[in-house]
């Protein structure tokens, strides 16, 4: 994944089954840095037990420490802020590219 401030709009390959059926591992799925997210958006985010790796989540709550309750999709195959607590959001994902192209919520 490109890191912040490299490209604002850069291409993500999704690895994994966290977020499936909305996307699924090898997917192409753009970030925007910089935005606000909403409630039910996809987002990009870190945990701080897990400084070195990004994620790509459903925002479900933002707390009032800025940062954000996140879940998987596919409740049976996420590791998300049930296990890992509060996540900083780094960035909206927008759009899938590939395979099947569409803006994404």
């Amino acid at each position: 994944m490109a890191p912040h401030g490299e490209n604002p709009l850069p291409l993500l390959r999704v690895r994994g089954p966290s977020m499936v059926p909305t996307v699924r591992d090898g997917d192409v799925v753009v970030v925007r840095y910089g935005v606000a997210p909403s409630v039910g958006d996809l987002v990009l985010v870190r945990w701080g037990a897990r400084p070195g790796q990004l994620s790509i989540k459903r925002a479900h709550e933002r707390r009032e420490d800025g940062l954000w309750q996140v879940l998987g999709d596919n409740a049976f195959g996420s590791t998300d802020s049930r296990a890992l607590g509060p996540a900083e959001v780094v960035g909206v994902v927008r759009w899938r590219l590939w395979p099947r192209p569409r803006r994404l919520r």
